[in-house]
């Protein structure tokens, strides 16, 4: 197998290092818009498997051409969201297999934002999947950690743990702290405001997926491994819109638990305008220029890579799940926990951006020896979700349920 792993930073910068330890691959090249991000990622792993190139997300052309030239089977998309639709252009063109851990983005309803869906979170990705099938080819989508990881556990949930399932709820929180910062986001803030300010998406069997606000529905979950309670609420996420397409539930659901700090810096951002994308004219020393809010507060706060050594505990994913086995009820969570400490010392990533970067290099292992495959746009939960939980496991990662 040949990839291009598209995206150099965090994410990028872990799936390489996971992947240098595992041989079902014969090359990755290593692109990104700023090549010295892209050359630290291949030195980081001094594998000779491992070449870079520089190429612009945003410039389908530019990446179809790098995909032939060096005759890949595969792109890896480890941008943020804004450039999925020209890199799953160009992979389709190019005759390739995609993967990607976030979605086509969603545009909200325009008159009601908080009670009925727009357009929805990889909509644009499922239009173009009769095109995929003709190809041939295999688009896999929404294959992070979440979405991923949870939507295996999903599928696992229905298959082996339930008979018939009420509830899905994706459920993620971490006690993960950042010395010497009073906010300091363990992820991409560009990716954070665009799906915790968008109008939350959740799905109900007899009434299809819907909107509520922001924030809303808060709920403690009390998360495994010595993390403990903490409070979670509604947030857009893929989960919702790709589970019910392969799993039967009557409602599914997601909340994150960001802290009511974290919260209250989000609804200021959004206050200020300053969670905008469109550019705006300011003021520079050759005249104005014209800059994107959103970029700008991404520029002034630290890059999530490089607070690993800053970092101190745990953070979790996983999926509850709610329903009946032999004729009575059960609820189980099956989850994911990584340890900052443990993920720099191993592999020199923080835990987040690390737990999100396994998961694709487990999927391309999986599709490098046929053991999961297909055609057209899918989701992780429309494949087995054994083989994966057990190489995950292999990697030396494994994974827990917990009855509630």
């Amino acid at each position: 197998m040949r990839v291009l792993l598209v995206g150099a930073g965090g994410v990028g910068a872990a799936i390489a290092r996971i992947a240098a330890r595992r041989s079902f691959f014969d090359r990755m090249v290593v692109a990104d818009r700023d090549l010295g991000r892209a050359r630290a990622a291949v030195e980081a792993v001094a594998d000779p498997r491992f070449t870079m190139a520089q190429v612009d997300a945003s410039d389908q052309e530019a990446v179809t051409a790098l995909l032939v030239g060096h005759g890949c089977d595969v792109l890896l998309n480890a941008t943020d969201p804004r450039f999925v639709m020209p890199l799953f252009q160009a992979a389709l063109a190019a005759g390739t297999h995609y993967v990607d851990m976030a979605m086509s983005l969603s545009r909200p309803h325009p008159d009601r934002p908080y009670q009925e869906c727009g357009v929805r979170l990889g909509d644009e990705q499922f239009e173009r999947d009769d095109a995929w099938k003709a190809s041939g080819r295999l688009a896999l989508v929404g294959m992070g950690v979440e979405p991923g990881l949870s939507d295996v556990f999903a599928r696992y949930a229905a298959e082996e743990l339930f008979d018939e399932i009420e509830e899905i709820g994706v459920r993620d929180g971490a006690n993960l702290q950042v010395e010497g910062y009073d906010f300091a986001p363990s992820f991409s803030i560009w990716t954070t405001i665009e799906e915790c300010l968008n109008p939350p998406v959740i799905y109900e069997s007899d009434r299809g997926w819907f909107t509520t606000a922001p924030f809303s529905e808060p709920e403690v979950f009390d998360f495994p491994e010595g993390i403990g309670p903490v409070e979670c609420v509604n947030v857009e996420h893929e989960e919702v819109l790709l589970i019910p397409r392969w799993v039967p539930a009557q409602r599914v659901t997601f909340k994150y638990g960001l802290g009511k700090e974290f919260i209250t810096t989000l609804e200021v951002l959004r206050q200020l305008g300053l969670d905008r994308t469109t550019p705006v004219e300011v003021p520079g020393p050759n005249g104005p220029v014209r800059v994107s809010p959103r970029d700008v507060v991404a520029a002034c706060l630290p890059d999530p890579a490089t607070l690993g050594e800053l970092m101190h505990g745990k953070t979790c994913a996983g999926t509850w799940v709610k329903g009946v086995k032999d004729g009575k009820p059960r609820e189980v969570y099956l989850y994911h926990v990584v340890d900052n400490q443990w993920s720099m010392r191993e592999y020199g990533s923080q835990a987040v951006v690390w737990q999100t970067a396994i998961n694709p290099v487990v999927a391309l292992e999986l599709l490098a020896d046929g053991t999961w495959s297909g055609s057209g746009v899918l989701g992780p939960e429309a494949l087995p979700p054994l083989p994966f939980l057990n190489l995950l496991t292999a990697y030396g990662s494994p994974w827990g349920c917990r009855e509630q």
